[in-house]
């Protein structure tokens, strides 16, 4: 069965199809990325600007000079480090990669997944899928064959199955086609385990680092109105005439019967693990506003942290 439904896969994406398909982090939507007809129907079923680039996930090592050049060897280092993994590495683009993919820049993201599905489909196809995550624009990323499903519904021809994602958030995306590596958006690779492989310092992201996918303002976001809030000020709010989710790391006490709380695991892992699954679940059960717990401010936070503030807004009641 999983050897048939992979040659399903593989077959729509040669005829310029859409195969939704599940990695590490969040599950993807894949197509051809050397087909530009192919490409743009991710454009299309996720509503995304053209502007925003896709990143290309490749299944070997021998991929990567095929789709990028000039690679420096803090880009070796940190793929034999981290790949397969939750690592995206922006490299200079090779001149034949499509301007869809890029979003017009001269550089291209890739990435190697560490998910038995993902790297059967990519073995298989035999080249690159771009494959950003399998939502629409600015909503929940899909950890689950049945969200992605909810999500885009007929716009997707085939989604493979591969259960919950093990990591549950985006990967990390570091710049390596400059001299100074940076951290463009922050994963559960954090930015002291990338200095520490390539024992240097990471540089800090400036205006005219590439722009990457999952860096708007507003990303990952429920439908429902979101806040983020201390502990503190949560308790100054327990008074509320809007029904209420609220996403805690430790328990409350709550006698208002407009409050439904939610424990969420006081582990990063963990927390990352179940965030989507639970932001998409509130999000359909009525409630007029969703509070999350402000997290802690430790790195190993850094990704949870940097999904919950695009998904929601930072109120505080001094």
């Amino acid at each position: 069965m999983f050897k048939n439904e992979i040659q399903k896969g593989v077959e729509v994406l040669r005829r310029g199809g859409l195969v939704a398909f599940p990695t590490e982090t969040v599950y993807g939507l894949g197509a051809d990325a050397s087909n530009p007809l192919a490409v743009d129907k991710i454009f299309q079923a996720k509503n995304r600007p053209k502007d925003h680039p896709l990143i290309v996930h490749i299944g070997t090592f021998d991929e990567i000079s095929l789709w990028a050049s000039d690679i420096p060897d803090i880009a070796w280092r940190l793929v034999e480090a981290f790949w397969p993994g939750p690592l995206t590495l922006i490299l200079k683009k090779a001149p034949h990669v499509l301007y869809e993919v890029t979003g017009g820049q001269d550089t291209v993201g890739l990435r190697m997944p560490h998910h038995p599905v993902a790297l059967a489909l990519l073995r298989e196809f035999g080249g690159g899928i771009a494959g950003p995550s399998a939502n629409r624009f600015q909503s929940i990323s899909p950890t689950s064959k049945e969200a992605v499903i909810e999500e885009l519904q007929d716009s997707v021809d085939l989604v493979l199955e591969g259960g919950f994602c093990a990591v549950g958030v985006e990967s990390t995306i570091v710049d390596v086609s400059s001299d100074i590596p940076r951290i463009l958006r922050p994963g559960m690779i954090t930015a002291d385990e990338i200095s520490k492989v390539l024992s240097m310092p990471l540089g800090v992201r400036h205006s005219s680092s590439p722009k990457v996918s999952g860096s708007h303002r507003v990303h990952y976001a429920p439908k429902t109105e979101t806040f983020i809030m201390s502990r503190a000020d949560i308790e100054k709010s327990l008074v509320s005439y809007k029904k209420t989710a609220l996403l805690a790391l430790d328990p409350f006490v709550i006698e208002e019967n407009n409050f439904s709380v939610f424990m969420m695991p006081n582990n990063a892992k963990a927390y990352a693990k179940v965030l989507y699954q639970t932001l998409r679940d509130v999000d359909k059960q009525g409630f007029q506003q969703i509070i999350i717990e402000a997290l802690p401010l430790d790195m190993e936070w850094e990704a949870v942290r940097d999904r919950v503030g695009r998904a929601g807004s930072l109120i505080s009641n001094d």
